[in-house]
């Protein structure tokens, strides 16, 4: 039952999470209950105080919700995930598992280029020099990113993206500062790749390029990349010192999935959907080349 769009954000909630005809009922311990319609939502973050039944995740399957669980630090450490409902699960997941090393390499090399495209465009409309250096860098993106262009186009990216002579060094799992920003964004971004993958049929631990062998969602982790470029851009329209607790920060950064990625007006999550359902058909041999749209932040101002 798909179609949710909204993150209920509970990993800070010291209360209890139930479920009654149709909408998801909040009541933080001491204080106002408040509910959501189940229908509206997609992902679900659970933070360590959280009380919830099994009768409750249930419920959240039934609606495709994925579930993560995170530690007190608001880092996920585990995820619930439907079992896909796909009509062509089984026959999916052996193409998949088949697919030839160079039909991966080249499905990587696009969603690479599709990544650093989206870079430069950031970079571009904040008008940083390092802009045309990541044009040349994705021109030079191959098959299977053997130049580990990807890389490169970080290492000249993440210094220029936030300006004002701030030097900023990407450190994932810092939590605080604009790294701490990032980390949440992407936390949120990732709850949409793996209901993107489980929603196509896909073997969520069967990646492109990440093979993580303790990680279930190295597929989901492939995916995600062409679309880091939209939070990016949202960290970089933030405060400096703006802190991922404060609840308004978790709103701008949660809303960065339901904005407008492209010219028709279709979410960053909605079109990781979309791209998920082409990868099962690439798999499949229906289609001959992954299509991997890329974010650029003037479609934002187009449709404000």
């Amino acid at each position: 039952m798909p179609g949710g769009w909204r993150i209920l954000d509970c990993s800070a909630l010291e209360g209890r999470i139930s479920y009654q005809r149709g909408q998801v009922k909040v009541r933080p311990d001491g204080g106002e209950e408040r509910t959501v319609p189940l229908a509206d939502v997609a992902v679900v973050l659970l933070g360590l105080k959280v009380s919830i039944g099994a009768a409750v995740l249930h419920q959240f399957a039934q609606f495709d919700v994925v579930t993560l669980v995170c530690n007190w630090t608001g880092v996920p450490v585990s995820a619930v995930s439907p079992w896909s409902a796909h009509s062509r699960v089984g026959a999916r997941q052996l193409a998949q598992a088949s697919a030839s090393i160079p039909s991966k390499k080249n499905a990587w090399g696009n969603i690479v280029r599709a990544k650093i495209a989206g870079q430069q465009a950031n970079l571009k409309e904040l008008r940083r020099p390092a802009a045309k250096t990541l044009v040349d860098i994705r021109k030079s993106v191959r098959s299977g990113d053997p130049d580990n262009c990807e890389a490169r186009a970080a290492k000249a990216y993440w210094p220029q993206l936030f300006g004002d002579g701030e030097r900023f060094y990407r450190n994932p799992g810092a939590g605080s500062g604009r790294n701490g920003l990032l980390d949440y964004g992407y936390t949120v971004l990732r709850g949409h790749a793996i209901r993107a993958v489980m929603e196509a049929g896909l073997a969520p631990a069967l990646g492109l390029f990440h093979r993580g062998r303790s990680n279930p969602f190295n597929l989901a982790d492939d995916l995600i990349e062409p679309f880091r470029p939209v939070v990016d851009w949202t960290v970089a329209q933030l405060p400096a010192d703006a802190s991922p607790n404060h609840p308004s920060v978790k709103r701008a950064l949660v809303s960065a999935s339901s904005q407008p990625f492209t010219e028709s007006g279709y979410s960053a999550a909605t079109e990781m959907t979309n791209l998920a359902q082409q990868l099962g058909r690439y798999f499949e041999g229906d289609v001959t080349k992954l299509q991997v749209l890329q974010w650029n932040p003037s479609v934002v101002n187009e449709h404000d």
